[in-house]
């Protein structure tokens, strides 16, 4: 269901009382485009508990937050008046065609289709963080497909201790929050809406510049919410980053949300067993997708 109060939401004196004992009271606060509220000069070096107060209030304000910045973008400043936003129906049925989406089918990691031949194993299983577990699939018949290659190596990892605790060491910035871009100039852009989907339609990101993918984006917000309690905090255009509540336990769980952000983040350079690893101990998750 797609929520918010419009006298609310609307209301900037309203909002600056709900920000009163928060990391945001006091900041500058003003209309931004399209129907958003800005809270500006948010101090870069407290980043995420100046999200997590304005996440806490979305119950309040009927406004979901996200960290956003005008380092790359000149129209992020405040605004006179309101500006409209999209209309009800028009929310709706962005909200209903995302849902109705498979964002799965169009967010496709370039590496799934390709295929390990003689003498390469070596290079895929040494690890981009610096580990070599070559001899952990030394016996793989080959050719065969990467991902069923670096997926048998991920379960040998497993059952190895000692091994999988070297890897973790070196992956596990990952899934840190001091591992996160962090901007010059930092703004807290609260949405029109309180509803997960329908958030996607203002989020930035060079991973979705079409509608189509904007509605695809938007459910990979939704799914990853509801599978992994994972909160969108910033959109730096090319970056996203997410607080993660549930993360995936080790095995297929690890490897299906592995697999899921190699899609939407081909620039992530980690081999997913590698990711799969990190993301089982993390509660800090990372897309990266620039031209």
């Amino acid at each position: 269901m797609i929520g918010h109060t419009p006298t609310v939401r609307n209301d900037l004196d309203q909002i600056r009382a709900a920000f009163v004992g928060t990391p945001l009271a006091g900041l500058p606060i003003g209309h931004g485009p399209a129907g958003t509220v800005l809270v500006a000069d948010v101090d870069p070096d407290r980043l995420h508990p100046a999200w997590q107060a304005a996440d806490a209030l979305v119950p309040v304000l009927g406004r979901r937050p996200v960290l956003v910045t005008d380092d790359f973008d000149g129209t992020l400043r405040f605004r006179p008046e309101p500006e409209p936003g999209p209309s009800e129906s028009e929310l709706r049925a962005f909200a209903e065609a995302a849902e109705a989406s498979d964002p799965w089918s169009i967010y496709h990691h370039y590496s799934e289709d390709e295929e390990v031949y003689e003498g390469e194993v070596g290079y895929y299983a040494r690890g981009v963080a610096g580990v070599a577990l070559t001899a952990l699939v030394s016996d793989v018949a080959l050719p065969t497909e990467r991902q069923a290659l670096e997926r048998t190596l991920y379960d040998r990892l497993l059952a190895d201790a000692d091994l999988h605790a070297r890897v973790f060491a070196s992956v596990r910035f990952l899934t840190r929050t001091d591992y996160w871009y962090t901007p010059n100039s930092v703004l807290l852009m609260l949405l029109p809406t309180s509803d997960i989907r329908s958030s996607g339609y203002w989020v930035d990101f060079y991973g979705a510049l079409t509608s189509e993918y904007q509605r695809r984006l938007a459910e990979v917000l939704a799914q990853w919410r509801h599978r992994w309690d994972a909160r969108l905090v910033a959109s730096w255009g090319t970056m996203l980053q997410f607080q993660v509540g549930r993360p995936p336990a080790p095995g297929d769980e690890a490897w299906a949300a592995a697999g899921q952000l190699k899609a939407l983040a081909p620039n992530l350079d980690l081999n997913r067993w590698e990711v799969a690893v990190a993301l089982s101990a993390g509660d800090a998750w990372f897309v990266h997708n620039r031209p």
